[in-house]
């Protein structure tokens, strides 16, 4: 047994190996010491091996999920090893094979998933500075493929999609921001070659090329598929029918967040480590995890494409103008998530309560399809042509399927009476035996004269007990069974041939239930086309109904998707600060357009300059999701990306301190930045000096300018309030504020021109700092704020033909003639050294 247990081991190395033995999985050497570790399981021994005791650790076989789902949420990957033979007519060991292999990125068993979040496996392969992305939903059947540029791009990309499984070719150099991503599996580079790739999907997909799916113009992305879908036929060790195509998207379609503004909007993950406060804790409240799924999908990838967004949006107006969307959501609370039911159908995995739910969906659609149908939208009318018609599997589940089948096949019950004669017929032998066995204890208790008793047990099969007493006076066919403390078993030729019949039908059918089972999900295989279809469908209609009912409870409005360049917001909300605030919530408006591209916006701390930025970003992502957005109106232009330089900590790792994280994501900004992009820089240059920080500052704000795009540049240097006398295109705006003795009261409204004053003390007072403390900075800001004889004031931005030598050496000593460097403020020194600049090289 061990030689055997070693010859599967070796075939699959690098993952854990549960090793089927009776009722238990069993683990040897280190994958026991680990699992002991990992599972909090006992550590045992078991026989020898070089004259040292075989560490031994196994879990029962009907609890192995809930050791699975501990093991793949901590990384592992195990392999299933099921005895596969008889052990009944085995000479030597039964025999064993590996029958899937678990890992992160493949599951498909509802217990190990998170039922609202995708588990994608992601491929990645790189030929210079193009990347191929391939990722898989193995239990929703999505097949996508991305080719992009540069690693910045890559790891955009890794953030949206959040893999839990990561493959890559062995001597593949990758960032180091993804080496150091959990799940990372290295496979020999052969399994990226271009040419096996194209023949392994064509095959897959039943074509001749790729062509017909747009990816032939994806060569290196194609090279990471076909290496992930290898990966997943080696551990799945199945057929894969409900993969049926490979989608192509194109980064460019989308409007582009980098990793950073993924996670300064919070979408889906909040810094402060709670769902409720994300975009996605308050947009989803879908009924079904297969909306939820694809709501979130929507929010990780906004479209530019207008027309789908406009569908979207007329869908939702006409849902909400006809009150239908709470009717058909009450519908859909009822659906299952069919699109994991068909995946685990695909595999030959689903269990029969899975087809209960596959037939509970079906019964609903009539009156989901009566209630879509009534609404005047043209979307709505495709998903109800997706739907199909169904009559025959639903006819058929409800022939085959108990009403309430069981949660395993393993001991049947789940084929209903009628559906099969063989199956009647063995089922009625088996258990029409209570009634034989009652009138066999009757006739032998008549016949014997003794107070006898017949039973059952799986050990020893069916018996005649008796007190040990009475054991002197039985007849003489009878042959003892069994010895108990007090009674004695026996068993007669009649009830051993009723015993060999009964057990024989209970096996058969058993043998019949599963077999019959196993060609309902080829049945159900064999049209699973237009049943994926209508997942997809069904899950759509949830994400609108969705969409809809957050319009009309959070007070949302329809925004005007135009192609004319600009945004503009009218009393605009942030989504989620709005419902988790227990205060009321100021909404403030917003105008970009050719005349104003650049707001410079001062005010206090906690005043609500991120809040401000924040809603900007996220009510024009809403509108590229199709949704309704929190604001009286919107009107926004074309958006290719969205950037925020918000925040930041140190990248200890890296060895990047946090004013390196912060230059790091500006630059990116910088290079990326067109004029369709918006642009949220909050507090550039806090990081370093004050002179550094504020020429860094000013420098950032002047390229933004020049490229044209919408920009909101937050700041508590007060000199770039001077910007406006600068460009045209820049304006200032403040959050206003006002102190109320020693303390401070947020307005959070939005007021044009600048702050008068940046209200730190006071905000620091608020804050807890103790009194002496505050009252000496008072002292300290006052000293600092003593105006000198003569105040160097901050000119616009010197001439660079200016000589090498200023004309006039007179005009540097007027300059400083009458300063007192020792009065100066900062603020003044630096204006003075601008000053200076102007005069000299």
């Amino acid at each position: 047994m061990m030689q055997q247990y070693l010859r599967t081991r070796a075939e699959h190395p690098g993952v854990l190996l549960f090793y089927r033995m009776g009722d238990f999985y069993e683990l040897f050497y280190d994958d026991a010491r680990k699992a002991a570790r990992l599972l909090d399981i006992t550590l045992t021994a078991r026989g020898a091996s070089a004259g040292e005791p075989i560490p031994m650790a196994g879990v029962p076989y009907h609890a192995l999920e809930g050791y699975l789902a501990k093991l793949v949420r901590l990384g592992e990957s195990v392999a299933i090893c099921e005895q596969i033979g008889d052990p009944a007519t085995s000479k030597g060991p039964v025999e064993r094979k590996v029958v899937r292999v678990v890992t992160p990125g493949t599951l498909t068993d509802e217990a190990l998933l998170e039922e609202r979040r995708e588990c994608l496996l992601l491929a990645l392969h790189a030929v210079k500075q193009s990347w191929g992305i391939a990722t898989l939903d193995l239990a929703g059947g999505r097949f996508v493929l991305m080719q992009v540029d540069g690693a910045e791009a890559l790891l955009a990309e890794l953030e949206c999609l959040q893999p839990a499984e990561l493959l890559a070719a062995e001597d593949e150099p990758l960032p180091a921001a993804v080496t150091a991503r959990a799940g990372l599996r290295r496979l020999p580079i052969w399994h990226f070659d271009g040419e096996t790739a194209l023949r392994t999907l064509s095959a897959q997909f039943g074509t001749q090329d790729l062509a017909g799916f747009g990816a032939d113009e994806l060569p290196v992305a194609v090279a990471a598929a076909g290496a992930l879908l290898a990966y997943v036929h080696d551990t799945q060790k199945s057929a894969l029918p409900h993969l049926q195509a490979l989608a192509v998207e194109r980064r460019e379609d989308a409007l582009i967040l980098d990793a950073a503004s993924r996670r300064n909007l919070e979408l889906e993950r909040s810094l402060s480590g709670r769902h409720e406060h994300t975009l996605a804790g308050v947009l989803d409240v879908t009924v079904t995890p297969m909306g939820s799924r694809l709501l979130r999908r929507w929010l990780a990838r906004p479209l530019r494409a207008r027309q789908p967004l406009r569908l979207r949006q007329h869908a939702i107006g006409e849902l909400l103008g006809a009150r239908a969307h709470e009717p058909l959501r009450e519908l859909l609370r009822g659906v299952p998530d069919v699109e994991r039911i068909l995946a685990r159908v695909a595999l030959k995995s689903a269990r029969p309560r899975d087809l209960g739910g596959l037939r509970a969906a079906l019964t609903r659609l009539p009156a989901l399809r009566a209630g879509a149908n009534g609404i005047d939208s043209p979307r709505l009318g495709e998903l109800c042509a997706d739907f199909g018609e169904h009559p025959d599997t639903l006819a058929l589940l409800e022939r085959a399927l108990v009403e309430q089948p069981p949660l395993l096949t393993r001991d049947g019950g789940m084929i209903a009476a009628g559906f099969d004669a063989e199956l009647d017929e063995l089922r009625a032998l088996s258990e029409n035996a209570d009634q034989f066995l009652v009138d066999l204890e009757a006739k032998e208790r008549e016949r014997t004269g003794l107070n006898l008793k017949l039973g059952y047990n799986r050990v020893t099969g069916y018996y005649i007990e008796l007190t040990r007493a009475a054991a002197g006076t039985v007849p003489v066919h009878w042959h003892r069974r069994q010895t108990l403390k007090g009674v004695e078993r026996y068993i007669t030729p009649e009830l051993k041939a009723f015993e060999d019949k009964v057990l024989s039908a209970r096996e058969r059918a058993l043998a019949r239930e599963k077999a019959l089972y196993d060609g309902l999900l080829d049945a159900l295989i064999a049209g699973l086309g237009p049943l994926q279809r209508l997942a997809a469908a069904l899950a759509e209609l949830d994400a609108l109904t969705t969409l809809a009912e957050r319009a009309g409870a959070l007070d949302l409005a329809c925004p005007e998707l135009t192609d004319e360049p600009g945004i503009d917001i009218v009393a605009g909300r942030h989504p989620v600060v709005e419902q988790v605030s227990d205060a009321p919530f100021v909404p403030n408006d917003l105008r970009f357009d050719d005349s104003r591209r650049l707001l410079v916006i001062t005010g206090p701390n906690m005043g609500g300059k991120s809040t401000y930025m924040r809603q900007t970003a996220l009510i024009v992502l809403l509108a590229h999701i199709g949704s309704y957005v929190p604001a009286k109106s919107a009107r926004i232009g074309p958006v290719d990306r969205i950037f925020t330089r918000i925040g930041a900590a140190d990248d200890l790792a890296s060895g990047r301190s946090t004013f390196m994280v912060e230059m790091t994501e500006t630059a990116n900004i910088l290079h990326n930045a067109t004029a369709g992009s918006l642009v949220l820089m909050d507090e550039i240059g806090r990081g370093t000096s004050t002179f550094d920080g504020l020429s860094l500052a000013w420098a950032c704000a002047h390229r933004l300018a020049q490229i044209g795009a919408c920009t909101l540049f937050a700041t508590h240097y007060f000199e770039l309030t001077r910007l406006p006398d600068e460009h045209a295109g820049i304006a200032n705006v403040h959050l206003d504020a006002v102190e109320h003795g020693e303390g401070i009261v947020f307005l959070h409204a939005l007021q044009d021109g600048p702050a008068s004053r940046s209200y730190g003390l006071a905000v620091a007072a608020l804050a807890g700092m103790p009194k002496p403390v505050v009252a000496a900075a008072r002292r300290k800001l006052k000293e600092l704020e003593r105006v000198p004889a003569r105040r160097a004031q901050l000119p616009a931005e010197p001439d660079p033909q200016l000589p090498l030598f200023a004309p006039e050496p007179n005009a540097v000593v007027e300059a400083l003639s009458g300063i007192d460097p020792d009065s100066l403020s900062p603020r003044e020194a630096l204006a003075a050294l601008y000053h200076l600049k102007s005069l000299l090289p």
